[in-house]
């Protein structure tokens, strides 16, 4: 399995924007946003943080937002939305690795991660370095394709919702990327993590089993 670059997701910097503002997922990431509680006070990192609309809903609480990704094209998109709110002095975006962050051991209280870890060849090394800049006692929140997402799957469940057109074809896209790369159950998950150093692992099943919204804490 190969590792994707960061040019690659240049070309599809409007994708991805668009796919952040689907019916679908923004009712995940409002659900993954719930899932952290208040981000009041924290420093709060987004690991493939695309142009930051996961980040904007905690951004006003938050004492400050950082989000990193391979993308030099979607950090400059995220930097002008953020310009654009007028937040850019509370958020900061840069190109990094996931294998590589660019912080120090616990400089952070809660990391987000949404449609990363299923990608990267050695999810292991990626969630290491996670826990690795999160606070003791702080919060991984992170989604995942479930082991139940494939295209007939996908298909079915914009079928039943009416979701058509350009978030039919998001959806679809990312459950054809799914069973190429990484699929996970609960138990699967929670024993990875544990192995990874989390303490505690809780699951929340979305988008009708499709997908699972993790909570670890540290």
């Amino acid at each position: 399995m190969r590792k994707m670059n960061g040019e690659e997701f240049d070309q599809l910097v409007p994708f991805f924007d668009g796919m952040a503002c689907t019916r679908w997922l923004g009712a995940v990431h409002d659900q993954l946003k719930q899932a952290t509680g208040t981000w009041s006070g924290k420093r709060v990192l987004d690991v493939g943080c695309g142009t930051g609309r996961l980040l904007f809903r905690g951004v006003e609480e938050a004492d400050h937002v950082v989000g990193i990704d391979l993308s030099e094209g979607m950090i400059q998109a995220a930097n002008e939305l953020y310009e654009e709110k007028g937040k850019k002095d509370k958020a900061t975006f840069q190109v990094g690795d996931a294998y590589n962050l660019p912080f120090a051991n616990h400089e952070f209280d809660v990391a987000i991660s949404t449609c990363v870890l299923f990608l990267l060849p050695e999810p292991a090394k990626g969630m290491k370095e996670m826990i690795r800049v999160v606070k003791e006692g702080g919060m991984i929140a992170m989604l995942n394709p479930s082991e139940h997402m494939n295209q007939q799957t996908a298909a079915e469940y914009c079928k039943r919702h009416n979701i058509t057109q350009f978030e039919e074809t998001t959806l679809l896209k990312w459950s054809n990327i799914s069973t190429l790369r990484h699929r996970y159950n609960s138990v699967e998950l929670s024993t990875f993590l544990k192995n990874c150093g989390a303490k505690e692992v809780e699951h929340f099943p979305v988008v009708d089993g499709l997908a699972l919204i993790t909570i670890c804490k540290l």
